[in-house]
């Protein structure tokens, strides 16, 4: 059984093996480096691995230096999956995005999957973090493993432990943040939570994986839907004349019954705009139609565009159109005083604005240079903001308000400012609220 597996886990004698070493994988394996672990950190991108080995970062709040203390003492990357024979935990932190259909795709989920299988062994688990529908663990995990020949709970033992991470979030970090944690069997529960008990100060179990995956869907539908409400309620509030953001601050004073969640040009990151697809896409199977979360994520996808139509109205009212306008977009990081731009809302302005004519820069002070991306392509570096800066623009567009903008500045020096993060007053003559 898994006794002896416990016990190597429990006295951290046991080494882990993470693959996927992005915003999810990175700071986990540095927190099983911390507390005394053996981590080799598999990843596809050769790049990655050789900053790491060199002791940098690449991930803007995760500091070089803790990268370095750990290279060279007890954390290893590599490309090599045959190394995966090596480990006695199996942690699978990879993407899981849609397709052009706006379908599950699990092609990284299961390629991974497929590399490693010929190097698992008995005695070991194997943890997917990756967010996903309910079911993946049990119906592609589970066959593919025993199909080598390893019964899961008895040879080889099967777990989902949902990622919780929150990039630049300084309130949490990865010890912190609860561990949800499902196994294929009561076996397979009590190695998952052997693996995760040492580095997470409270780890959660559940009864299934199935059930663990639905946790981390609602989790992410809860907030889509919320963000949809209020997307909504900023349209009609801007068609009465009224302020959201007040109304938001003063809903906020009730003490119960009310959490506050605040408008924007839409949802990015890797999970809310991701995730309630894939329960809709699951539900099908079941002959349910999620009309509320489909309805919220047609509001959150919208924005982009309603956006769009207030900075030509705006552009308007100055007599000039967005095509040969010079429009500077702050921020396009896909929330404040981060790095990423996973399906950040400020690259989709971004192309809606060049689809139509603009002459685009942009200014964010986490990406100086635009990243490469699978879907999206800008050759551009960030500028640096200034009076003459700011002042050269036909129109400013405040898409992300990370706290390192000269707020005054930008509203001094803005011939016209269309603010989407509820920053500025409309009071202020060269501000349109979006």
């Amino acid at each position: 059984m898994n006794t002896e597996l416990v016990s190597r886990l429990d006295r951290k004698t046991g080494v882990i093996g993470i693959v996927g070493l992005g915003y999810v994988g990175l700071p986990l394996m540095l927190r099983y480096c911390e507390v005394g672990y053996k981590v080799i950190g598999f990843d596809i991108d050769q790049d990655k691995v050789r900053t790491l080995k060199a002791g940098k970062s690449y991930i803007e709040h995760i500091s070089s230096k803790r990268v370095a203390d750990v290279i060279g003492r007890n954390f290893d990357p590599t490309t090599d999956f045959s190394r995966a024979s090596e480990v006695d935990a199996l942690i699978l932190c990879v993407p899981t995005p849609l397709n052009k259909y706006r379908e599950p795709d699990l092609s990284f989920v299961i390629n991974t999957m497929d590399s490693v299988l010929p190097y698992l062994h008995k005695s070991m688990v194997v943890s997917l973090e990756s967010t996903t529908y309910p079911g993946t663990t049990e119906e592609e995990l589970r066959p593919r493993i025993e199909k080598g020949g390893l019964t899961v709970g008895e040879d080889i033992f099967l777990v989902f432990s949902p990622e919780r991470e929150d990039p630049g979030n300084s309130n949490f970090a990865t010890r912190s943040i609860p561990k949800v944690c499902g196994g294929c069997t009561p076996a397979c529960l009590e190695a998952g939570l052997a693996l995760y008990r040492q580095v997470i100060d409270q780890v959660v179990p559940v009864s299934s994986t199935q059930v663990a995956e639905l946790t981390k869907l609602l989790e992410n539908i809860h907030r889509s839907v919320n963000i949809g409400l209020v997307n909504e309620m900023k349209m009609v509030a801007d068609k009465m004349g009224i302020d959201i953001h007040e109304v938001i601050r003063a809903a906020a004073t009730k003490p119960f019954g009310f959490v506050p969640y605040y408008p924007g040009p839409g949802i990015g990151g890797h999970c809310i705009p991701i995730d309630p697809f894939y329960l809709t896409w699951k539900a099908r199977e079941y002959g349910m139609h999620t009309r509320f979360i489909e309805l919220a994520g047609e509001i959150n996808s919208s924005m982009p565009d309603y956006v769009i139509a207030k900075v030509a109205a705006a552009l308007n009212g100055k007599s000039r159109s967005i095509n040969g306008s010079k429009v500077l977009v702050l921020g396009i990081a896909y929330k404040k005083n981060v790095d990423d731009v996973r399906e950040s809302p400020s690259v989709f302005l971004m192309e809606r604005l060049r689809e139509q004519g603009a002459k685009l820069a942009y200014s964010d002070p986490h990406i100086p240079t635009f990243p490469k991306m699978r879907e999206h392509h800008f050759n551009l570096s960030s500028v640096a903001l200034n009076a003459e800066t700011v002042g050269s623009f036909d129109c400013v567009l405040l898409a992300t308000d990370h706290d390192r903008f000269d707020y005054d500045l930008i509203k001094t020096k803005s011939r016209l400012l269309v603010d989407c993060r509820g920053r500025f007053s409309e009071r202020d003559s060269n501000v349109i609220k979006a």
